[in-house]
């Protein structure tokens, strides 16, 4: 069974910038786990220090029991996933190319092969194998997005995360990716760890939620009935809502009302 351990960890660029802070979270369980909060919590970096892109200041992240900081970017790469918000790729290669980057963690000789099969499986569950002899820089920004999620999937790893990746799609699209990220991670047996913003999405298919709050610091951790609160978003994100309970699926669904102003959230 695959565990993802953070203890004690601050993050920051230097001593006067912290953006994560006294972050603990222990994941025993394989299943969808969402990050949500507020824009400049940290979200995106705690996704870097599990990943090993940045290292913690202080403190440790352990993968089945290992500190990510003993082991080689390799050997990181064989265990967790990566898929950042959007690509920073700008050169002229073939989708099927792009995606092949992602098998970097199981080249071996004579596994050609077994990639190129890995790699037209994730495009047919993404709806995009007509894509195949595209240039990946010719292709729309939810296209892009498409390719990125194929990417991240054909790694194979324990445990995957992903930098908002419904970015950029249409709603059908947003709801198939969540939905699909949902049964790989109870398929599979792995930790999908995602970004996300969208309250609603988030309670309809995540097992967890990770509620961040500034100064990067976690609020909240439990369910999506436990964490997506009225009381817990409006501390978090500063608005007025209305929780209710989706009678079909049985998950919370968030009415959204009016920012609060300035002088309620200072108790003027």
């Amino acid at each position: 069974m695959t565990t993802l351990e953070i203890k004690d960890v601050d993050f920051g660029y230097d001593e006067g910038h912290i953006v994560l802070h006294n972050i603990n979270l222990n994941i025993t369980e394989p299943g969808l786990y969402c990050v949500i909060g507020p824009n400049g919590v940290g979200k995106s970096t705690l996704a870097k220090c599990v990943s090993k892109i940045v290292n913690p200041l202080t403190g440790e992240v352990l993968i089945n029991g290992r500190n990510i900081k003993e082991m080689t970017h390799r050997e990181v790469s064989e265990v967790v996933g990566y898929v950042p918000a959007f690509s920073q790729d700008v050169f002229s290669m073939s989708v099927v190319d792009t995606i092949m980057i992602g098998r970097h963690n199981h080249r071996r000789w004579g596994s050609r092969k077994k990639d190129l099969e890995m790699v037209y499986k994730a495009m047919t569950i993404m709806r995009i194998r007509d894509l195949g002899d595209r240039r990946f820089n010719e292709l729309s920004a939810g296209q892009h997005q498409k390719v990125s999620i194929a990417r991240g999937l054909v790694q194979e790893t324990e445990v995957l995360i992903l930098d908002e990746p419904t970015a950029n799609l249409d709603v059908k699209f947003q709801v198939y990716v969540m939905e699909l990220l949902r049964g790989v991670a109870e398929k599979l047996g792995i930790i999908i760890l995602t970004i996300c913003h969208d309250l609603n999405v988030t309670a309809k298919y995540s097992h967890k939620v990770i509620m961040l709050e500034r100064p990067g610091k976690i609020f909240a951790y439990g369910t999506p009935e436990e964490v997506i609160t009225a009381e817990n978003i409006e501390k978090v994100y500063g608005i007025k809502c209305r929780v209710t309970n989706d009678g079909e699926h049985g998950v919370p669904l968030v009415i959204l009302g009016a920012p609060i102003m300035s002088d309620e959230i200072d108790g003027r």
